[in-house]
């Protein structure tokens, strides 16, 4: 027996179907494929007992419930189209919503935030200096950046900065237009402190390498 692509598909969902039954039957809840592979099979079914394309998209909403799918995938089945074949030939049919998700339905990739207000870098040490850009062209420093080895045409007390960052959350930053002074609040690096890479000034813990960074940075023009 040769088979088209089209009917070894058919028989794929069939079979996928057929275990989506049986977990429905031993109350287990279904997983995305199986709900898929489920209602496609009931869609192209009725479809080739002659169901009308109107009759079709209402029997997709009967198959399942939200009490017999894994939390969160009737959220994740917002649209669902399969080709069937009718008397008139294959035709696509879409469905909306095959399957009606609670009040309380738990959203794939939902965020949903604890009660309250979260402080961004409680507890550390904090400063507040002044910042110059004595260039002539906007500069972007972001929120992980070593503020004392920034760009050097920042002019700014390099000192104070050491060992600290932009007080803003990840993934943050400032722009520093030419000749504007800005105010910027700095917070003391967490953890192991160990600053490797931007500039190349640090290179180690900053308990270690502060006077070492310091002379770097006179050699370089970044400080005085």
């Amino acid at each position: 027996m040769n088979l088209t692509p089209t009917e070894l598909e058919r028989l794929t969902i069939f079979t996928a179907a057929e275990l989506a039954r049986r977990y429905v039957g031993l109350g287990i809840r279904l997983a995305h494929p199986e709900a898929v592979a489920l209602i496609a099979d009931e869609l192209l079914t009725v479809a080739r007992k002659g169901f009308t394309h109107s009759e079709i998209v209402s029997h997709a909403a009967t198959v399942l419930t939200t009490d017999q799918v894994e939390p969160g995938v009737a959220h994740m089945l917002r649209t669902f189209s399969v080709e069937v074949s009718m008397a008139e030939g294959t035709k696509l049919v879409t469905v909306f919503d095959p399957i009606a998700a609670g009040p309380d339905e738990p959203k794939p990739g939902e965020v949903i935030p604890a009660e309250g207000e979260i402080e961004i870098n409680a507890g550390r040490e904090r400063i507040t200096i002044p910042v110059l850009n004595t260039g002539d062209r906007t500069i972007q420093v972001r929120s992980h950046a070593h503020f004392f080895e920034v760009n050097r045409a920042l002019s700014f007390d390099r000192q104070a900065a050491f060992g600290m960052r932009l007080d803003r959350p990840s993934g943050g930053g400032l722009r520093f237009d030419p000749g504007v002074e800005k105010q910027v609040t700095l917070v003391a690096y967490a953890g192991a402190r160990r600053i490797h890479g931007f500039a190349g000034l640090t290179g180690g813990r900053v308990d270690e390498t502060r006077e070492a960074a310091f002379a770097r940075a006179r050699a370089r023009g970044y400080m005085s």
